[in-house]
């Protein structure tokens, strides 16, 4: 004889040769209807949407940060530390040090991303370099644009840009 107790009931089974019989015992009230809860629980449920589920509008409010001195029209965009330029056209057996050299007459470096491909261990072909200044990075631009690195001429533009504010109004 085998007994089984779960939360609702208590089930008691016993094995014969012939047939196998259940029993089943109620405990107290604890076989409540079932449709009444799941009415009550959908009265009081809302519907929320999206981040936070502040508001009905579901927009967040608070402060937020910004990058003060960037401005607000078309143009090339401040990262949080420096101002990123994006080179392209990068040999595929440069290593950092090779564009570090390159970069570096053009002022101080903060950073350089030199991404890999796994499969192949090579440089994918692009970088990401990060001048602390405005001025460093826009001489970076247009001096060592089309410039050989490695007998391959590379193509350096910003990384991160601004776009047209009446683009957003014709969407």
């Amino acid at each position: 004889c085998c007994c089984c107790c779960c939360c609702c009931c208590c089930c008691i089974y016993s094995n014969t040769m012939d047939s196998e019989v259940v029993t089943l015992r109620q405990d107290g009230d604890e076989f409540a209807d079932d449709d009444d809860v799941a009415t009550n629980v959908k009265q009081n449920a809302s519907k929320r949407k999206g981040r936070g589920f502040q508001g009905s509008s579901g927009v967040s409010e608070g402060t937020f940060d910004s990058i003060k001195g960037s401005g607000s029209g078309p143009g090339p965009q401040r990262s949080i530390e420096g101002w990123v330029v994006f080179v392209t056209g990068i040999h595929e057996e440069a290593q950092e040090e090779h564009i570090r050299d390159m970069f570096a007459e053009y002022g101080t470096i903060q950073n350089v991303a030199l991404n890999l491909d796994r499969r192949t261990g090579f440089v994918k072909g692009y970088a990401l370099m990060e001048y602390e200044t405005y001025k460093e990075a826009e001489t970076a631009i247009s001096e060592a644009n089309g410039a050989d690195l490695l007998g391959l001429p590379v193509a350096v533009t910003w990384a991160f840009v601004r776009g047209n504010n009446d683009d957003k109004s014709k969407r």
